[in-house]
Order: structure tokens, then C-alpha cells, then sequence
């Protein structure tokens, strides 16, 4: 059993954020006041200060809760952690900053609470990243494992069981599984049907569970409220994991209706008003200064293409967006002119001999793509979104894979959640689909902001780009 653990980490964690935020505010006081100390030094005395740590910690533990910096982290990414101890500091910060300008305090260091934050982001990730790599051995190995039972067999039982299995580090060991159709000593993975689901009544009295995952075929959800009944008076955790997902978004948009409850099928942050106008502005003002910036590449590569005489300098191609309407999308040519039809016929290979020389250069640099930073300032595109396919293309795939046409429910981008993480080029539709979909769902200034540092991160060299 793992309740008292989790009280006892939450409990550690709150006093680790103390110790470093205190850490990082007295390294920063003594870089600008004793390394490098300001001409004039001893306006604020060194107590004045370290005073303020009496009000800096509580406000800092006040926004890490706010941020659910103290929930539960098996299941979460180290790197999703990262960004809200960023926002946390930013945050925090900028209260600083703001509270020292009300009470008129002119001589507290500014660039003290700057370097402050910064150290505070860099100790704090260190080591956040220290503590989950330690309990991630520790859960590998079987210690401070949550034990589960699964209620039913059905196509969202086995998908729970495979993401458990491949991640031994979320620390959760699966009992068996309890249902009325397949016959107990059936195995899944290993994992072992125990008996019927009537059997809840001789587990749940000896309290030796953490969790219960009901996980119940469509066709039984008629005993859905019984069972919830039966795991909620012994006091165990209850988790549900719907059969229907492959409908239901994985964070559904719930509207209240005079107190009855209505799932909305798709949830679309961009379809509200202040967040299409604050993203549209943001798209203008990134892709003014991105033509600037590389504006000289852009210049080059028209020198050399026009050099070689390929064909016209601008590949334009019809691509699907924003509620299915088609666009010319720019793009360095990258391959000898061709007749309409035999461009439009097939992706591009390995190895593809209409590729040129230099063109090869342009697509593994993704240069190629520069040019639609002026699709982007038109309207026809958006900084981060999923990728645009060819009219044709989207034809075949909105019949051969489920929910594809989603993707167009928002501007489609030069970059997106799928580039980011690997699907770029000539790999899978259906895993890019999943990223896309996921984006539109999850939609955030911070998580945009998240993927264009993993684009700069991670490079520009597209290895599947042929």
C-alpha cells in the first residue's frame, strides 16, 4: 500500500522546494552583491534582503501548487514539469517585481530576482529530475509499486495492460483482471483473469489494493454504477477507463446543462475567440521577424537555384487547411520541374532521382520551408499546427484513417506536436494523426511555445526528408 508514501513525498517535495528556492535566492544575492557588487552596495543591507525570503517561499509553494507542481508524477513527462517550474518562476517574478514597484522600493536589486528565477528554474529541474530518476529505479524494481485489479475485459483493459508493461517506471503492478465472459485462468500479457466481477466483494474487504481500473466492455456498462458503488464504499482509489475512446478526445470538454452534465465529442481551444486573435497576432509578429532573419538564407538559395536552372525558383502546391479550404503553399524548388500530373502523383523516396543536388541540401535543413513564413503572414498558415497534405492525399486518408480529418479544425503550421517528436517525411500517418489531434486538443500558448524550442532544440536536419 502506498497512501502513506504519497503523503510522505508530497510532504518531501514541498520541503526539497523550500531548501533550493532558499538555495537559488542566496546564491543570486551573493553573485550581485559580493561577485559582483554594485557600486552602490549597502543602500539595502544584507538583512533587508534575506527578509523577503519570509514572504518569497510561501508565494513560491502558493504558485507551484497552483501549477500542480505537487500532484502525482508517474504518469507525467519530465520535460512537461520543466515548462510549468519555468512558468512557476516567471510568475513569481513578475509578482516580485510588481509588489516591489507598490510599495515604491526603488533600491531592491532587479537584477538579483532575474538571476534568482534563473537559478531557481536550473536547481529546481536538476533536481526534480534527481527525484524521478531515483523513485523510476525504485518502481522498475517493484518497491513503491500501486497494486491494481482490473474490472472487465475489453479493448480499453488491454490497452491500459501495454502502457503499463512498457512503463515500469509509473510503479504499477496489475493483480489480474475480474470479468463475467472470459473464463478465469485466461491470460493477457501475463496478466491473469482471477474470477467474476462478483468477486469484488471478497478483494475489497481485505483493503490491500491501491487502485481499481474499471475497464468494463460498452455492453455492460449497465453494472457500471453498481460497481463504482461497491469501490467507493471500501474506500479504493477508482479509476475509469471508457471503451469508447476512439470517440471521446482523452481530455473531454464538459458543459454543465442546468446540473446535467453533456461530453462535447471534440474540444477545439482555438475555437474561442481570444485565443484565435492572441495565436493570429502572435503568427504575424513571428513570421515578420522570421522573414528578416532569414531573409539572407532565402536570398542565397535563390541565387543557387536560379543558378542551376531547375525550373522556377518557388514550388507552389495546392495543400488542404483551415475547415478543408485549399492554398498555394510556397516552398523552395527541391526537384527538376515537372508535368502537374507526375508531381502529383507519389511522395517523395529515398533516393528519388528528381531530387537535385541542391535540393537534397534544402530538405534536410528544412529550408525548403522558408518561404511559407509568407503563408503564414497571408493567413494560410500558422506558425505550430499539423502539417497540410495534397488535396488527393487527404481524400485517400479521411477514409482510411479514423478522425483524420480533425486536423483541420485549426490552421495547419510549418511545424507541429508530430515534427517535434519524429513524424516528419515518409513516416506513419496514423501515429502523425494521433500527435495532431492531441495538439488540437491540448492547444496553449505555453505549449506552442514548447514546440518551437523543441524545433530549435532538436535541429532543423530532417533524416526522413528525401
Amino acid at each position: 500500500m502506498i497512501k502513506d508514501n504519497q503523503t510522505f513525498f508530497n510532504r518531501l517535495h514541498v520541503v526539497l522546494d523550500c531548501i533550493v528556492t532558499a538555495l537559488a535566492y542566496f546564491l543570486a544575492w551573493y553573485g550581485r552583491m559580493v561577485v559582483f557588487a554594485p557600486v552602490d552596495q549597502g543602500v539595502l543591507p544584507m538583512k533587508t534582503y534575506f527578509f523577503a525570503l519570509y514572504f518569497i517561499i510561501p508565494g513560491y509553494l502558493a504558485v507551484f501548487a497552483t501549477l500542480n507542481l505537487y500532484k502525482p508524477k508517474r504518469m507525467s513527462s519530465l520535460i512537461g514539469e520543466f515548462f510549468d517550474v519555468i512558468k512557476a518562476n516567471v510568475i513569481g517574478a513578475m509578482v516580485f517585481l510588481v509588489v516591489l514597484y507598490l510599495i515604491n522600493q526603488p533600491n531592491f536589486s532587479r537584477s538579483l530576482i532575474i538571476l534568482f528565477a534563473l537559478l531557481n528554474v536550473v536547481l529546481m529541474t536538476a533536481y526534480r529530475f534527481a527525484v524521478r530518476s531515483i523513485l523510476s529505479q525504485i518502481r522498475k524494481v517493484g518497491f513503491n509499486a500501486k497494486q491494481v485489479v482490473i474490472v472487465g475485459y475489453s479493448r480499453a483493459c488491454e490497452q491500459y495492460i501495454d502502457r503499463i508493461l512498457v512503463n515500469p517506471q509509473w510503479g504499477y503492478q496489475i493483480r489480474g483482471i475480474l470479468d463475467d465472459e472470459v473464463p478465469a485462468g485466461t491470460y493477457y500479457k501475463g496478466i491473469q483473469v482471477l474470477g467474476r466481477i462478483d468477486n469484488l466483494e471478497e478483494i475489497l474487504p481485505e483493503n490491500k489494493l491501491d487502485e481499481i481500473a474499471i475497464a468494463l466492455p460498452l455492453k455492460n456498462y449497465k453494472r457500471l454504477e453498481e460497481i463504482v458503488g461497491k469501490c467507493e464504499k471500501s474506500g479504493v482509489h477508482t479509476k475509469f477507463i471508457p471503451d469508447y475512446n476512439s470517440v471521446i478526445p482523452s481530455k473531454p470538454y464538459t458543459e454543465d446543462l442546468s446540473g446535467l452534465p453533456v461530453i462535447n465529442i471534440r474540444r477545439v481551444p482555438l475555437t474561442s475567440a481570444f485565443n484565435w486573435y492572441l495565436k493570429r497576432a502572435i503568427d504575424i509578429i513571428g513570421s515578420l521577424v522570421a522573414i528578416i532573419l532569414f531573409s539572407p538564407v532565402m536570398l542565397l538559395s535563390v541565387i543557387v537555384i536560379k543558378s542551376r536552372k531547375d525550373g522556377p525558383v518557388l514550388f507552389v502546391q495546392e495543400r488542404v487547411g483551415l475547415h478543408n479550404k485549399v492554398f498555394k503553399m510556397y516552398k523552395f524548388r527541391t526537384m527538376r520541374e515537372q508535368k502537374p500530373e507526375e508531381e502529383e502523383k507519389e511522395w517523395t523516396t529515398k533516393n528519388d532521382p528528381r531530387v537535385t543536388g541542391f535540393g537534397k541540401f534544402l530538405r534536410r535543413t528544412s529550408l525548403d520551408e522558408t518561404p511559407q513564413f509568407f503563408n503564414i503572414l497571408r493567413g494560410d498558415m500558422s506558425l505550430i499546427g499539423p502539417r497540410p497534405e495534397r488535396p488527393q492525399f487527404v481524400e485517400q486518408f479521411k477514409e482510411e484513417i479514423p478522425r483524420y480529418m480533425v486536423k483541420h479544425q485549426v490552421r495547419p503550421g510549418l511545424t507541429g506536436w508530430a515534427q517535434v517528436n519524429g513524424y516528419r517525411g515518409d513516416t506513419s500517418i496514423r501515429k502523425r494523426v494521433e500527435y495532431d489531434i492531441y495538439y488540437i486538443e491540448n492547444w496553449s500558448i505555453g505549449l506552442d511555445i514548447q514546440i518551437i524550442l523543441l524545433t530549435f532544440l532538436k535541429g532543423f536536419v530532417n533524416k526522413n526528408a528525401y
